[in-house]
Parts: C-alpha cells; structure tokens; sequence
C-alpha cells in the first residue's frame, strides 16, 4: 500500500472555518469523514475518500450516491470519530490531523478531546485536532513545542498527582496541584517554544492560532 502522507479527519462538530483548519483540509492527501460531517463536506466541493459510521446521520441520497467510498459500522462501543481514526491508522500516514471535533455540542467535544489520550497510546503516528481557535494534541512525557510569543496555552492533566515544571510560560507550573481541569488553563507564552518537563503523565496541551504561525 503506497505511504500518505497527511490523512485528515473530518469529524461532525462545528465545520472548520478559520483559515488553519481549512488549509489542512484543502491540502490533505488522503481524507475520511464521519457520517454526520459527510454532507458539510460535499456542500463544500470536497468529495472524501471514505465515509463512515452508522450512517444515521447520513441523508440516504447521499448514502446511495457515494456508496462506493462508504465503509458502515454499526457498532457502538465506539463513536463515529474513533471509528474513522482506526480507518486512519490502517492507511500507513505519516500524520493525522482531526478538525471539526469541537463545538456545537459540549458532550461531544469533551468526549473527542478526552480521546486523543486514547489515540496516543493506539499508534506512534502524531496525532492532532485543529478548531477554529487552536491546536489541541496529547502527551506522556515533556517535551518543547513550538509557538510563537503571546500564544495562549491550556493545560490539562489527566492525572491528579502529576508534577510539571515549565519553561517560556509567563505563569511558571512548577506549583501547580493538578485537582481540576482548570489549574493550567490560560496561560501564554513568551517566547517561540516552550517547555514542559516531566518524566511520565497524561496531558493534553492547547495552543491558540493568532500567533502560531
């Protein structure tokens, strides 16, 4: 099976509409569709290579006029969005962008977001998801991220105990007690890169646009 090399998501959330995620999608070289998203995407001109899901969001025009890309599973252990990133994984890409896992509704998107952990742990494939206001992705050690100065950076800690300390934060972390979501929200950088440092954890970090690029 020949490489591809970037393979986008499109989840059923708030379809991208800032100027990132919409270049991602454009320039994909490979792209898969929950259901639900499927028809925002074709109203756009963009045609996926597969569609999938159970299909109960899909219109049965839609369903019967692309039924050749199709790929239905009915199973609901998972949802729609893992069930694309499985199809994903199975390609060989070299990276995997996600837009449209957030927004419109506040249940789906915890439940993506919380998800990306799960992904990290599935494949060695970088894994990111691109809204319309930043760059979310999941890690399990420190490491340096590139940003520029003034981006807004968010913190989560899936693990009440973790211990971190920073570098290129205006708000040090070396302090904080992980006992709520909101400890490390709200931070920005001062530098192009920072630096998160701890040997093991479940994090998922957050990076605003304005100045990432």
């Amino acid at each position: 099976m020949p490489t591809i090399n970037d393979i986008v998501i499109v989840a059923d959330g708030e379809f991208p509409t800032h100027e990132i995620p919409l270049n991602i999608l454009r320039k994909a070289g490979f792209i898969i569709s929950c259901d639900g998203a499927a028809s925002k995407l074709i109203s756009q001109g963009i045609v996926p290579n597969i569609i999938t899901g159970d299909m109960d969001s899909l219109d049965p025009i839609l369903q019967e006029k692309y039924s050749s890309i199709i790929i239905k599973d009915g199973c609901q252990e998972t949802n729609d969005l893992t069930k694309a990133f499985m199809l994903a994984v199975k390609q060989g890409g070299q990276k995997i962008s996600i837009v449209g896992a957030t927004g419109l509704r506040e249940d789906h998107t915890l439940g993506n977001i919380s998800l990306l952990y799960e992904y990290l742990l599935i494949t060695d494939i970088p894994v990111t998801m691109w809204t319309n206001y930043g760059l979310l992705f999941a890690i399990k050690k420190g490491g340096v991220f590139k940003c520029t100065p003034g981006s807004q950076i968010s913190v989560f800690s899936l693990d009440r105990g973790l211990r971190m300390k920073s570098k290129g934060l205006i708000y040090p972390l070396d302090d904080v007690i992980y006992d709520n979501w909101w400890k490390a929200t709200l931070n920005e950088s001062f530098d192009n890169s920072f630096e998160l440092i701890f040997e093991e954890g479940r994090v998922i970090v957050f990076i605003s646009y304005p100045k990432l690029y």
